[in-house]
């Protein structure tokens, strides 16, 4: 079982070759071109200029403290169950992995590499794949809640403000809202229910068999029921442990805050204060969702689009181009930079963590 999984894994690996991330790369900085010549095409050279010179950088400082609170959480949330496998297991190696996984996040479409890549990476030092894609999953389920949870709260309380500046966009917020409230359910009843999942998925894939997706439907079925048996198997154990559950779930609390409070400090850097940050926040975070269904790497096009067709009321006249542009660095140029150093082999010789997981 755990071999059928490590060649899974080693298949989506190899999917992410380097032709694929070369191109990649290359669309990112066409669109980091495309951007800042569209800057400069609305806004002149001179208004660039003196809003640069205007910015308040002890709110752009702010926004990069929130960036590495954000990063933090991310990485504890991955070293939490990772550790209580493995009790060896450093803060290090588990930092080093998620900075790995938000690169290859940010890189490939759908945020499909960052899963892959961190198990790979975690094999290095003596993990299982079944045990890091479980404590991966187990991470997803716990930010995804905390995620809707947080921003339904915050909706509530700023009800009449969303639904005025999300007029025309309502039916989105709900479809978003849903579909990652349906994702939850769906990995939740793989790790308690898996018959209901088969029932579904059996079918479809015998579908896509039919219609010549899937080359061989039955061994795809056969690997999907290993898979989820293995999922099970480490959901049962990891949700057994409720102090680790609520470790998890305040982390991503915190995560989800720091990351929409980089949105407000770039608000602040650039002279606007009519809106408050929990206005931000339900915007902000349907933005987010919006995001999860654009196919281009790190959601390319999509994501400043987006921005700006839903904070230009907010911001004042002439600063949402830059504000998009510092938004992006934030959210998006800056982890792939940062992801890119922790790829660099370590010099030191690795350990392998020989610790035995339940």
């Amino acid at each position: 079982m755990s071999e059928n999984l490590e060649d899974q894994v080693e298949e989506e690996v190899k999917l992410t070759n380097k032709k694929v991330v070369i191109f990649n790369f290359i669309l990112i900085v066409v669109i980091f071109v495309g951007l800042f010549i569209y800057m400069i095409n609305v806004d002149g050279i001179d208004n660039i200029k003196q809003l640069i010179n205007q910015v308040d950088y002890k709110w752009v400082l702010g926004g990069i403290i929130c960036l590495i609170i954000h990063w933090l959480c991310e990485a504890i949330n991955l070293h939490i169950p990772l550790k209580k496998m493995y009790p060896k297991q450093t803060f290090k190696n588990s930092f080093r992995v998620s900075m790995i996984g938000l690169l290859f996040n940010n890189i490939t479409p759908f945020s499909s590499g960052g899963q892959p890549m961190q198990a790979y990476e975690l094999t290095k030092t003596g993990k299982r794949v079944s045990n890091s894609l479980s404590a991966m999953s187990m991470k997803f389920i716990i930010t995804q809640i905390a995620l809707v949870i947080t921003t339904l709260v915050v909706v509530i309380l700023e009800f009449s403000f969303f639904v005025n500046l999300m007029q025309n966009y309502i039916w989105l917020a709900i479809v978003g809202f849903l579909v990652n409230i349906i994702a939850i359910v769906v990995v939740i009843l793989a790790g308690i229910k898996k018959k209901i999942i088969t029932f579904f998925t059996t079918p479809i894939i015998k579908l896509l068999g039919k219609i010549h997706i899937f080359k061989e439907p039955e061994k795809t079925i056969e690997k999907l029921d290993k898979s989820i048996d293995n999922f099970r198997e480490q959901f049962l154990f990891m949700t057994s442990e409720k102090k680790m559950v609520l470790q998890m779930f305040i982390t991503a609390v915190i995560q989800s805050f720091a990351y929409y409070t980089i949105t407000y400090m770039i608000y602040r850097a650039f002279g606007n204060n009519d809106i408050t940050l929990l206005q931000i926040i339900p915007v902000q975070a349907f933005l987010l969702l919006i995001m999860t269904f654009i196919p281009t790497p790190g959601s390319g096009l999509g994501a400043e689009g987006g921005f700006y067709l839903l904070f230009n009321s907010v911001f004042k006249n002439g600063t949402i181009n830059m504000s998009i542009l510092f938004w992006r660095l934030y959210t998006f140029y800056l982890p792939i930079i940062v992801g890119t150093l922790f790829l660099i082999p370590e010099r030191t010789k690795k350990n392998k963590d020989l610790g035995t997981a339940p």
